[in-house]
């Protein structure tokens, strides 16, 4: 089996960061935690749990409304994350970021806000045979609604997206494209730029959901030339219930808001109200103030720690667990896409996910076993569930030993 030592990037040290998350260092029926349900939800460093307590220990009060010291602290925290966003994401203004709750928000909100005004009776919209549910249904909703078609870009077996098929369902009737940058379920990395370059040639809109991947890569909405993108907080190692959608800045203006309410409106008598400008224009009624602050926060910790470095101990962790299940008898990896982010999808001859995620849990191990959101994935492969090892910057070479002795476990009691 290859080794990770001489591959860690310069100054990255795997137990320093291990002992920045508190949860790491407990134990699970009585066996160290070996957590691998990352594409689930992330853990969150102490630099974020710091930064939501002291929210509450110090800074309690709503934002935006208030002249007093509090409301100001507070509104200056959670305003400051968008400036932080902006350039974790490489985008041209920090008016461009909207706060939701996750990314399936974020693709509702493009769906109602920007679909509904132009999308119409026989226009299409494409999607890929990749999705996870919440970038599925929500333009199932929107073609119901109006009278549109939904298409679906093709996998191969690898799970990889057919571009010459994708390039064939493009017409001038599509009117949006909406991709998973990263699959949830196998970890396929999709050429957003490709996608998006054949769409705009058609006078398209690409939707990217970014939920998995901007935690494992540097996200550069402006080298992507997609026209909106979304992730999710929980997921960046931040709070849950808090996300962001970038938009560009004509797109947005030019679209009605999501949700009536305080904060999204500039004026309201009984006869007519006159809306914020953006980003209020779409975020009615107090938000999640110490969501933002935390999400700040994560984003904080990882630029500190640098998005090239956590990308390339990813890459080199995720070679190391595909080989070091490949030698498990009867396993088969379900998704060997030639650019993969940190998912080791998987099925075990003979037993149902399951069961090994209940026997891998009582040695310690998390794992995620299902459908993970995108039953149309497995209807594809022929299963009806995986085994799911998502990893993460904090997961080390001696986790993925620990599932592999897990799996062996799993497979003496199931003979």
């Amino acid at each position: 089996m290859s080794t990770l030592s001489s591959v860690i990037p310069a100054g990255f040290d795997v137990d320093r960061v291990r002992e920045d998350f508190p949860i790491l260092q407990q134990t699970v029926h009585g066996q160290p935690l070996v957590y691998l349900d990352n594409a689930a939800t992330s853990q969150k460093p102490k630099a974020v749990i710091d930064a939501v307590t002291r929210y509450y220990l110090a800074d309690n009060a709503n934002i935006h409304r208030g002249v007093h010291e509090l409301s100001q602290r507070s509104t200056h925290q959670y305003e400051g994350t968008r400036g932080k966003l902006k350039k974790f994401m490489n985008a041209p203004d920090a008016h461009e970021m909207i706060f939701v709750r996750g990314a399936t928000e974020g693709i509702n909100l493009v769906a109602c806000a920007y679909g509904r005004k132009h999308v119409k009776e026989g226009d299409e919209i494409i999607i890929s045979g990749l999705e996870h549910h919440s970038n599925i249904v929500p333009w199932q909703m929107l073609c119901s609604t109006v009278g549109a078609k939904l298409r679906v870009i093709p996998i191969n077996d690898r799970g990889e997206l057919l571009l010459e098929e994708y390039e064939k369902l493009l017409s001038d009737r599509t009117k949006i494209v909406a991709v998973a940058h990263v699959s949830n379920a196998l970890g396929t990395v999709n050429p957003v730029r490709a996608i998006a370059d054949l769409a705009h040639q058609r006078g398209a809109v690409v939707v990217v959901d970014g939920a998995q991947a901007a935690p494992h890569m540097k996200i550069d909405v402006a080298a992507l030339d997609c026209d909106f993108y979304t992730l999710s907080g929980h997921k960046v190692f931040g709070p849950t219930g808090i996300g962001v959608l970038w938009g560009r800045g004509k797109l947005l203006k030019a679209m009605p808001p999501y949700q009536g309410g305080g904060d999204m409106i500039r004026t309201v008598t009984f006869e007519k109200t006159t809306y914020n400008t953006i980003p209020h224009k779409f975020e009615a009624g107090t938000p999640h103030i110490e969501g933002g602050i935390g999400l700040g926060a994560a984003i904080d910790y990882l630029n500190r720690i640098g998005m090239d470095k956590i990308a390339a101990y990813e890459h080199q962790l995720l070679h190391y667990g595909t080989e070091a299940l490949e030698q498990v008898p009867g396993l088969r990896i379900i998704g060997t896409a030639r650019d993969k982010a940190s998912v080791l999808s998987f099925v075990l001859e003979g037993i149902h996910p399951h069961d090994i995620g209940t026997v891998l849990d009582r040695q310690g191990i998390a794992v995620r076993t299902g459908h993970h959101c995108a039953q149309p994935v497995m209807d594809r492969f022929g299963v009806p569930a995986t085994t799911r090892a998502s990893l993460a910057f904090y997961n080390t070479t001696a986790e993925i030993d620990a599932l592999v002795k897990g799996l062996h476990k799993v497979k003496e009691i199931f003979s």
